[in-house]
């Protein structure tokens, strides 16, 4: 199947859930340009649910689905003189031919066709979150319908979110997107491992993010599929930490959170490694102890088994190694229960374990079960909250697994583990048996990195 073919199965099953759902008509529209400074854009990069029933990355194109499966794309007319500087551009004519659309218009004349496409309809489909303007707009066309309604001319009753009905769609790969998820987790893992041969006593941050953007180009990545975390020493326990000029130390780690967009599809992958080529021994027991809490998440990563019960799973094997270790206080914090009831956890591994991954690095889809009531359950917080349950996991479904330490200075902490922040994190393909690890092509185990760090 051709990528166009796919393209138009994703815009088929719109359709036939907008029959499902009393029909009306969808409407998206892609990302903008986004100025940077004087008259430079930031690289665009499309809507990703614009792209995922397209396949089309230019800007300014609107994509119209109606519940009979009929498509319409409004898209930027060709203009030789804007072509010289910009690139060239697909137009209306080639529009319905090269992407399977049923009919293509110049996007100048989207305000003045959308009420025609929209009049008699049941109901109007737009996404309601993260597109500014957007319910404006719509609302515009809505009242130039109802100005005909003196010709008899119905507008649409209702106005739908149509990001609730693609999420659920964008959840579930098909073989197309695991194939490109794949690849994506090979050329992510490459440049870990590029990296970590890079890494060196004396070696700067952006140096070693270089090692990473150069290994994803070169393997044909457009490039990263986030800003490339790289942290060296105390800046491992910081979890959003761009990639600055701080340099590695031998004695010290280095974490690396990175990964590639391949196809419009992200890798996210997170690996911490000693700077000399070798763990030293407070490292290693906590390397050991995050890498035993991902394996008991893995081991509940497969169908039938809920979202959170991966979470939980890591979480106990991390309270129960703190508690061991001593980083936790027994006659303080009490025992194992008492540290997850009361989330004493949370001081040195604060974040969930996982989340969906796929054309967005955060990919949509709900958390949350669709069909069963709320329940009183744990809030993660040291409290209980009444929501839905998690979701359980289906074959298709793409997560992350990404348990962590960090731990800051504190007067309560020997010093010996001041400053060490640890995180392992994998992509996960959900499958009939269990999982498919995408990213192991980069070394995981304490003595696999540093054999690999011995050949640099």
């Amino acid at each position: 199947m051709d990528n166009h073919s796919v393209q138009a199965e994703r815009r088929a099953r719109v359709a036939q859930a907008l029959q499902r759902q009393g029909g009306g008509v969808a409407v998206l529209p892609t990302a903008t340009l986004a100025p940077r400074n004087a008259d430079n854009d930031h690289p665009f990069r499309h809507d990703s649910a614009f792209y995922y029933l397209s396949g089309f990355n230019e800007p300014q194109s609107w994509l119209v689905i109606d519940a009979s499966g009929h498509t319409t794309l409004f898209l930027r007319e060709r203009d030789a003189e804007r072509e010289i500087w910009d690139g060239i551009r697909l137009g209306p004519e080639r529009a319905p031919q090269v992407l399977g659309v049923d009919e293509a218009f110049p996007v100048s004349e989207l305000d003045a066709r959308m009420p025609q496409l929209l009049a008699g309809r049941a109901a109007v489909w737009f996404p309601f979150g993260g597109y500014p303007g957007l319910a404006a707009q719509v609302g515009g066309w809505l009242d130039a319908v109802r100005a005909r309604a003196r010709a008899g001319v119905e507008a649409p009753q209702q106005q739908r979110d149509l990001g609730a009905l693609l999420d659920e769609m964008r959840l579930f790969k098909d073989s197309h997107e695991i194939a490109l998820m794949r690849r994506a987790g090979e050329i992510g893992a490459a440049g870990h491992v590029r990296a970590m041969r890079a890494a060196r006593d004396g070696a700067r941050e952006y140096e070693i993010e270089a090692e990473l953007l150069y290994e994803f180009r070169r393997r044909g990545a457009s490039g990263p599929a986030y800003e490339s975390i790289v942290a060296a020493g105390p800046n491992a326990c910081i979890l959003h930490y761009a990639a600055g000029d701080a340099v590695l130390r031998d004695g010290e780690l280095c974490l690396i959170d990175a990964g590639c967009e391949y196809g419009s599809y992200a890798s996210d992958i997170t690996r911490t490694f000693p700077v000399s080529g070798r763990f030293s021994g407070e490292q290693r027991a906590l390397y050991d102890l995050v890498l035993a809490s991902q394996e008991a998440a893995l081991a509940l990563t497969r169908p039938g088994v809920r979202k959170m019960d991966s979470h939980w799973a890591a979480v106990r094997v991390l309270s129960q190694g703190m508690l061991d270790l001593g980083l936790l206080k027994r006659d303080v914090v009490g025992g194992l229960d008492d540290v997850i009831d009361k989330a004493h956890y949370r001081r040195f591994y604060m974040h969930g374990t996982g989340h969906w991954l796929g054309l967005d690095v955060h990919d949509a889809g709900e958390y949350l079960s669709l069909d069963e009531a709320p329940v009183d359950q744990p809030d993660g917080m040291g409290s209980t909250v009444l929501k839905k349950p998690s979701r359980r996991l289906q074959p298709g479904m793409v997560v992350t697994v990404e348990p962590g330490l960090y731990v800051r200075p504190g007067e309560d902490i020997d010093e010996r583990w001041w400053n060490i922040g640890i995180r392992i994190e994998d992509d996960a393909l959900v499958t009939a048996e269990g999982c498919e690890l995408l990213s192991r092509g980069v070394p995981v185990r304490a003595d696999d990195i540093e054999a690999l760090m011995r050949e640099r």
